[in-house]
This record gives structure tokens, sequence and C-alpha cells, in this order.
């Protein structure tokens, strides 16, 4: 996780959903997202939420050019695209959380990654069959009023703001693999870290 002196993310904990006008969730930290968790660990999962039902809604997969600062992050160069996979959130049928992974793709031209199925273990899975296993994650997380696109896919009233976690996943030899923003209604989670003394 993030980097030497921030403290390391204790054993992870359940996520929690809370009963009321709100889709609740409560996300305790770990030291990596779970493998199949939908959200990589920021949705609540199944079995968690007693008898309230999460999907993962599949928007769009294709290749187009990525923000700067994720082009650099995965060290593409100028003008290489990214292949970005979009999803949308829900639980109890209101959106909670938009996802966009953005991942080179030249790396992942003609793999499940480019296809809308991406298959059994998702994303992380493909990759590791391609020798490129995500192995470390630094995350980090914003507060900031959303886009007019971002408050419609969410539903949002005037005023809400959402909560931007973006999550770079790395392999063991430091090359960084993807890139994953996902945009929060702050009205609807709670983001709960432990850490550990450094």
């Amino acid at each position: 996780m993030p980097g030497e002196g921030a403290g390391r993310l204790r054993a992870e904990g359940p996520a929690e959903a809370h009963e009321g006008s709100a889709a609740i969730v409560r996300r305790r930290g770990s030291r990596r997202p779970a493998a199949g968790v939908p959200g990589a660990g920021l949705f609540v999962r199944e079995g968690d939420a007693e008898g309230r039902e999460p999907v993962a809604e599949f928007l769009s997969v294709g290749d187009e050019p990525a923000p700067p600062a994720v082009s650099a992050a995965l060290g593409l160069a100028e003008g290489v695209t990214a292949c970005v996979r979009r999803r949308r959130f829900l639980l109890d049928g209101k959106p909670v959380m938009l996802a966009t992974s953005y991942l080179d793709a030249v790396l992942v031209a003609g793999t499940p990654i480019a296809e809308p199925d991406s298959g059994p273990g998702g994303i992380h899975a493909r990759l590791a069959e391609l020798g490129h296993e995500p192995a470390r994650f630094l995350e980090e997380i914003r507060s900031r009023m959303p886009s007019p696109e971002e408050a419609d896919r969410l539903g949002l009233a005037a005023g809400t703001p959402v909560v931007l976690v973006r999550r770079t996943a790395f392999t063991a030899d430091g090359r960084a693999v993807e890139v994953k923003e996902m945009v929060l209604d702050a009205s609807a989670y709670v983001l709960q870290y432990e850490f550990d003394t450094p």
C-alpha cells in the first residue's frame, strides 16, 4: 500500500451496509483488495448486506486517450492509447459508485480484458495470466464536486460531493499495470482505515 512511513493497512475487515435513506457502505482498509470483490474492496460483498442486492453494471470498454496523470502512471508514451473499462455499481437499485480502469492497450490487446466480460477473477486474474500479476497497490483519496456527467450517472442531488479514489496496481518488479479511478457518492460511503504504527 502507500509508501514508507505512511503505515500499513491492517488485515481486511468486513464491509457493512446500513439501513437508512442512503445506501451506506462501510469499508475497512486492507493490505490489498480481495480477489473477486466487486469494486476491488470499495463495494459491499455478496452476503454482507443481508438481502440487499449489489449490482455491477458494465458500461463500456475500448481504446482511448487516458488523462495525462494516468498515462504518466502507466508509463504510456504521448499518443499511446489506453484500454478503458467503465462500470457502475448500484445498491438497492441506487447508483453509488462509478469505476474506470485504465490499462496499457498494447499489453491487453486480444485478451478478455479488452472484452465486456473479462472472465472469472476479473482483470487481475487476466493480468496474472499475462505474467503481470498485481502485487502492490497505491491508493490516493480526495473529495470534490462531481462533473455534470458523474452527477447524472450517480443520480446525485444538487450540492452532493463525491470521493475520488485512484488506485494504482503494480507488479512485483514495480511496473504499473492498472490505474482504477472510483467515483463514490460521498453520502453513501464511510471509508474506514486502521493503521499500524510506523
